[in-house]
């Protein structure tokens, strides 16, 4: 007699892997598969690849994000995916793994970050960690607070976005028309204008232009290469 369970497993888990360099993407496939139950995954090498696939993917457990490869624009990458799929959890995987960057990182949205310099074992821990509904950051890195008050209002500010209003900023951003965001989203052009006139309000801008700088000051600020 079968037992109630059987052929009805849980699939298992579906990832994303957005980052341009192949050897990388290798390495952080190696850490997934020691976690055992992987349903596929996915690969892209450039953001508009990782934008496609988190849309046709709606079973996607998790996105693993390199913030600077080429289409995302540091940190405003992180907003966009996040507009088109609110509910996947994000881990920013970056070489840019100064307290800044990590706390903006989690602070707009990312369930977690790891360091492009963490062991196989760390890599795989934090992933387990986000699976199971945690928040993972790397050990050992006093976070602290944002001390840019710009920032830390642009923060607030991005955070009080609706994800439809962060998915038109982030199309925005990308230079797209109303009426091209209206076809995209398969809504009127008369609501695109609203959830616009929305996002000027919150951000406290005048015009969508100033909005798209707002978004690239989130994006670029942690990421300027020093000296």
């Amino acid at each position: 007699m079968m037992g109630s369970g059987e052929g009805h497993l849980p699939p298992g888990h579906t990832f994303v892997i957005a980052d341009d360099h192949p050897l990388f993407r290798g390495a952080l496939k190696e850490a997934l598969a020691g976690i055992g139950d992987i349903a596929a995954i996915h690969e892209a090498g450039d953001f508009e690849s990782a934008k496609a696939l988190v849309l046709a993917n709606e079973d996607v457990d998790m996105v693993l994000l390199d913030l600077s490869m080429p289409g995302a624009s540091g940190l405003s990458g992180l907003i966009a995916l996040r507009g088109i799929n609110p509910a996947v959890p994000l881990v920013v995987v970056s070489a840019h793994d100064d307290p800044v960057t990590i706390r903006r990182a989690l602070d707009l949205g990312a369930s977690g970050f790891i360091s492009k310099s963490a062991s196989m074992e760390g890599i795989r821990a934090a992933v387990q960690a986000v699976l199971a509904g945690d928040i993972a950051a790397p050990a050992g890195i006093e976070l602290g607070v944002e001390r840019d008050p710009e920032i830390s209002d642009l923060i607030k500010r991005l955070q009080a976005l609706t994800p439809q209003q962060t998915r038109v900023l982030g199309m925005l951003a990308e230079g797209l028309l109303n009426k091209q965001i209206a076809y995209e989203l398969g809504v009127s052009e008369a609501t695109i204008k609203a959830h616009v006139s929305a996002i000027l309000q919150k951000l406290g801008v005048d015009s969508r232009t100033q909005a798209v700088i707002q978004l690239s000051k989130i994006g670029n600020d942690p990421l300027q290469p020093v000296g």
